[in-house]
């Protein structure tokens, strides 16, 4: 199959990310992809140590972003994006080989697809006892593996997803049809989007909410989206009090945020039937 390499634009909101920066920077650079065809969009929060010196080494555009979230960021750099595609990943992703764009772009080439995502994480054995058990998991929250809406193949079921979906096996990816009240959390980790759709979805929304965007979708119809076989690595924790903070940093944020109906009904409210 002939893929055209279209525009990428990756957005990537940053605050005092040194620490993974290097590595998602350098993953990006070694791809086997036209340079001119990749722009890097980051809006910072207000880094204090080296995030802006190593984004600038890598020629990435820079950004402020006052509402210092990667949600905010998200929703500023979407707003700076002038590739066809968009790319959601985050300071702690690494793509784990030279390919990963043109498979990730593949999709595309079928006009009724709106979204691409890799269907698993990448296992390593260096990485963290955290990291390693949601790559198997195929969660970062173990709540979305045990409700069955997670988005990433988990070892434990050999699916990507609890949810009964439409999908069609196209070789190298799977056409999937989303539609209905409960979805996967697509959405982070290397998700890519047609920007104009995403866009249109967020509209002049001050944050972008990753695992809202399905939700925003298909409200107007319902979409077709692939699961690209691929994978993506995620340095989510070193250890159980990063992963502890973490949770109890998006639990406080979405009921903050729904307070001022700012979120769509996502993962949080969903039970498995």
């Amino acid at each position: 199959m002939s893929v055209k390499l279209t525009s990428i634009s990756i957005l990537l909101p940053t605050l005092n990310a040194a620490a993974v920066l290097e590595e998602c920077l350098k993953s990006i650079a070694f791809q086997d992809y036209p340079k001119n065809k990749i722009e890097i969009i980051i809006a910072d929060g207000g880094s204090t140590d080296k995030t802006l010196e190593i984004a600038e080494k890598h020629k990435a555009k820079i950004y402020k972003n006052p509402l210092k979230t990667g949600e905010a960021g998200k929703a500023v750099a979407l707003r700076k994006a002038k590739g066809e595609i968009v790319a959601l990943i985050d300071s702690d992703n690494i793509l784990p080989d030279k390919d990963w764009f043109k498979r990730m772009v593949e999709p595309f080439s079928d006009l009724q697809i709106l979204g691409s995502e890799p269907w698993e994480f990448t296992y390593r054995k260096e990485d963290s006892l955290i990291s390693r058990y949601c790559s198997l998991l195929g969660a970062n929250d173990p709540y979305c593996y045990f409700v069955g809406n997670y988005d990433r193949k988990s070892f434990l079921s050999g699916k990507w997803t609890g949810i009964n979906l439409e999908e069609e096996d196209k070789k190298s990816f799977l056409k999937v049809k989303i539609k209905g009240k409960v979805l996967p959390t697509i959405g982070a980790n290397g998700t890519m989007w047609r920007r104009d759709a995403l866009k249109k979805a967020i509209g002049k929304n001050d944050y972008l909410f990753d695992t809202d965007i399905p939700y925003k979708l298909v409200k107007k119809r319902s979409f077709y989206f692939a699961k690209v076989k691929t994978g993506i690595i995620h340095l989510y924790c070193k250890n159980t009090s990063d992963f502890i903070r973490k949770q109890k940093r998006r639990i406080r944020d979405f009921y903050y945020l729904e307070k001022r109906n700012e979120r769509e009904e996502t993962y949080q409210r969903q039970v498995k039937k």
